[in-house]
């Protein structure tokens, strides 16, 4: 505006007219989701849907919002360090995780599969707790409340099919057709989408529930009002009692699973998959050379190692990779499953093989394996990983030859990636 320019909003009323009647609307409309919708007809009332059906106390606010900031908290760090996960084996242009430290793939998949194991117990506590709520009366209060139930579907559902497909995978036990690892990423996002919708409509009443939880302590819950009126059972199990008790089950099924990761609690690892020492030479193994279908054509005499450049190439027989320098690691394999073990590797380096063709230090290289199919018969090596000193194509794991069933005769190991991209059974190097 500019000199004498009128800017009293009064010098204006067809403007105020329309701000006032968009104003109006706006709260018409949105008091809309919140007007009551009608009763439904009483005589439905039976069964879950009975007023008093579900008379325990600790059918309450108070445990329900407590166990949800749990469960909310739980979600989102498995949430975060399934991306970085996910990010890990379909690297993005701007994601590609480092190389060091070496043990921050380790520490972020076992943080996912602990926190996914340990929020079993704490969801089906919460669903006991509101599991009454399911049943109010009516079974919407308004639009508001209804699209607020609704986005349970979501996060209800989705939250039972993530556990259940996660502990599937982490058992190897495929009951379902689709491929794993897409369908729980995408379906992780509607159950955080679903979290998003639900925290919003619920924040200011949890809040209040844990501020002043004498309010809701010794109330059962009464399907269709807030509390209920009259005589109340004794509970046989105190709130604190049950909380601990859920705390404590929960921490459990950690305790006995998390040694499959963490590897001096793995004389406690009961419940786990795997045990960081099991397997040839001290070290599990998730695909043998069998399985793979390369259990001959890895004990070919002609067998021979191809790195790649353009139309230019070099070939290495294994006696030529056993005359380079070797050297020797100290690495993890840390598996999608949730469990990892350390292994002492002896081998050429990536990057000394690289040099070999005058390889640039930015490009990045394709490990192909002898494995004819399978989505990870190959992997893609990124320049900070391929010029590492620890990144080796390994010949020897644990002062011995690579058995079989860890790559035999070389395979890939490099710090800080997921076991499915440490390349067995390689024959290939190829710049990108």
């Amino acid at each position: 505006m500019t000199g004498d320019a009128p800017t009293d909003a009064t010098q204006f009323p067809r403007l105020r007219r329309t701000a006032v009647f968009v104003v109006s609307r706006g709260r018409r409309g949105w008091g809309i989701l919140h007007r009551p919708l009608p009763q439904p007809p009483d005589k439905l009332r039976h069964g879950p849907l009975k007023q008093d059906a579900f008379p325990s106390p600790l059918h309450n606010r108070y445990n329900a919002a407590w166990l949800g900031y749990a469960l909310g908290w739980s979600f989102l760090i498995c949430f975060v360090t399934g991306l970085v996960s996910h990010f890990a084996q379909h690297p993005t242009s701007w994601f590609d995780l480092p190389a060091r430290p070496i043990w921050l793939y380790r520490v972020t998949q076992g943080v996912h599969v602990a926190t996914g194991i340990a929020s079993i117990p704490l969801l089906l506590a919460k669903l006991w707790t509101v599991y009454p709520r399911f049943w109010d009366w009516p079974p919407a209060k308004s639009i508001a409340s209804a699209i607020e139930r609704v986005s349970l579907i979501g996060l209800v559902g989705g939250a039972i099919f993530q556990i259940l497909t996660g502990i599937a995978n982490i058992y190897k036990w495929y009951f379902f057709s689709f491929f794993f690892t897409p369908t729980h990423y995408f379906s992780a996002w509607i159950v955080m989408g679903s979290l998003v919708i639900h925290v919003g409509a619920k924040i200011s009443i949890a809040r209040d529930a844990l501020r002043h939880p004498e309010r809701y302590e010794k109330r059962a819950h009464r399907v269709g009002t807030a509390s209920a009126d009259g005589p109340h059972p004794e509970p046989s199990l105190s709130r604190r009692g049950f909380l601990a008790g859920v705390v404590a089950t929960s921490g459990a099924v950690t305790v006995a699973t998390v040694g499959q990761t963490l590897s001096p609690l793995g004389a406690l690892d009961v419940l786990g998959p795997r045990k960081p020492g099991d397997g040839p030479q001290h070290l599990p193994v998730n695909q043998t050379a069998r399985a793979a279908g390369v259990t001959t054509v890895i004990r070919d005499p002609d067998f021979s190692l191809t790195i790649r450049r353009g139309t230019a190439s070099k070939v290495l027989t294994l006696a030529d990779i056993r005359a380079l320098p070797q050297h020797t690691v100290r690495l993890p394999i840390t598996c999608v499953e949730g469990w990892s073990a350390d292994g002492v590797w002896s081998g050429v380096r990536l990057r000394d093989l690289l040099d070999l063709l005058d390889i640039p230090h930015h490009a990045a290289v394709r490990v192909e394996s002898l494995e004819r199919g399978g989505l990870y018969r190959s992997s893609t090596v990124n320049p900070s990983h391929a010029r590492d000193p620890l990144t080796l194509l390994a010949t020897h794991l644990n002062g011995e030859v690579l058995d079989a069933d860890h790559g035999y005769p070389l395979r890939l190991i490099a710090p800080d990636r997921p076991g499915v991209m440490q390349t067995k059974w390689v024959h290939e190097v190829t710049v990108l």
